[in-house]
């Protein structure tokens, strides 16, 4: 019997999809499950997205570019423009969502062995896309008591060697809900040109800000314009995370050369998706406002809600639609397990992803879980009431003094 690979051992499973069979096992039993394990929005997608989509009159489904078609990356230009990101259409390829975007950049930037300093907790699957590079991720921890902001630059400087090749950043923060301040910002950038490193940054969450603090991308930093590789997507902003649409944007022409390639291995971009995503970016400003509006609510309905619950903390997070909470229970993934094998409330039970998950560092986040405020608030309500009753019946609780 041939072998499974060695890479295929060592990619790990995802910690906001592995318990779906539990989740799907407990509708089966005509459990309600409420879905807070996943960024999956459920505010409308814009009116002219899918419009475009209903109005396509092709009559035939053909290959795009392998970098998108230009009449989408330009008018993406005008959307950068209003964040003060000054990129020309070259400088922009059209990805199969934000996840290819991230592997592409691995793989035209990093050789196998090569290392990637990562903030932890952080997006799972960089993991993965760093295994399938044949790269290493090395992880600088921030921890939930000092609300996941970064240590001091001779933290990551000790994990600097002749192997290191790039920093990865998420900002706003998944899994988090973290925003990098500007000294933040400048202090990355001082690394990155200091022993010349790639940046690969994760600005995905930029329309969803929830504090008078700037939005500093990667791109506005001066001095490392050739060192910067953005990943965008349109999964969140628009609630599209099923067109699939990302964008891979960089001013490094060599760097664009080498993605390039892999593009067209891959062929094109998704055809229908692209359409959805162009007509988008119409999407009147009242669009925008309303969703921001109804995130700012979540938002506060779900923290307040988390920190009444006794021996639950969250920081409050200044971006995106995620925190990372802290529970009173002995191991969540057991926790979130029996949530949905063993318990419910009225019918009710909650499914989260088990924060241990985003980590690399063994042990780290073993209490902790990732919450995502994607449901409308009466849902957030009540969730809260059932997770409240999870920890109370919990076996495995565990109350500090």
């Amino acid at each position: 019997m041939p072998q499974i690979s060695v890479r295929g051992l060592e990619m790990p499973e995802s910690p906001i999809r592995k318990l779906a069979p539990l989740a799907a096992s407990a509708k089966k039993r005509g459990i309600k499950v409420y879905h807070l394990n996943i960024g999956q929005p459920d505010l409308p997608t814009p009116q002219v997205a899918l419009d475009a989509i209903r109005n396509i009159d092709r009559t035939i489904l053909e290959y795009s570019p392998s970098q998108g078609y230009l009449s989408y990356r330009e008018k993406l230009v005008s959307y950068y423009k209003k964040y003060n990101i000054n990129v020309n259409a070259d400088d922009i390829i059209i990805t199969c969502g934000g996840s290819e975007a991230v592997l592409f950049a691995f793989m035209s930037c990093l050789n196998p062995g090569d290392e990637i300093i990562v903030p932890e907790p952080a997006y799972a699957n960089y993991m993965a896309f760093a295994i399938s590079a044949g790269a290493k991720i090395r992880t600088i921890t921030t921890t939930i008591e000092e609300g996941f902001s970064l240590p001091k630059v001779e933290k990551f400087e000790e994990l600097i060697n002749e192997r290191t090749r790039a920093i990865l950043i998420c900002n706003p923060n998944n899994p988090t809900g973290y925003l990098y301040t500007r000294r933040e910002m400048h202090q990355i950038r001082d690394l990155v040109k200091k022993y010349d490193l790639y940046l690969f940054s994760d600005e995905v969450y930029r329309e969803y800000i929830y504090t008078g603090s700037p939005y500093i991308s990667a791109c506005h930093l001066e001095g490392i314009e050739q060192n910067v590789v953005l990943i965008d997507s349109v999964s969140k902003r628009y609630s599209e995370c099923g067109i699939r649409i990302g964008a891979l944007i960089t001013k490094n022409a060599e760097v664009r050369r080498a993605v390039m390639k892999f593009c067209q291995a891959r062929l094109s971009p998704p055809l229908i998706g692209q359409i959805a995503a162009e007509a988008s970016l119409d999407a009147p400003e009242e669009y925008y406002r309303n969703v921001y509006d109804e995130y700012v609510e979540r938002r506060k309905c779900l923290i307040d809600g988390l920190n009444s619950i006794p021996g639950v903390y969250s920081p409050i997070p200044m971006g995106a639609f995620y925190t990372v909470a802290k529970l009173p229970v002995d191991d969540s993934e057991k926790f979130c397990r029996w949530c949905l094998e063993e318990f419910n409330y009225e019918g009710e039970t909650v499914m989260m992803a088990p924060a241990s998950g985003f980590y690399t560092t063994p042990g780290a986040g073993r209490d902790q879980v990732r919450i995502a405020y994607v449901l409308k608030k009466e849902d957030l309500v009540r969730s809260l009431v059932v997770l409240r009753k999870a920890l109370e019946a919990y076996p495995g609780r565990v109350d500090k003094e």
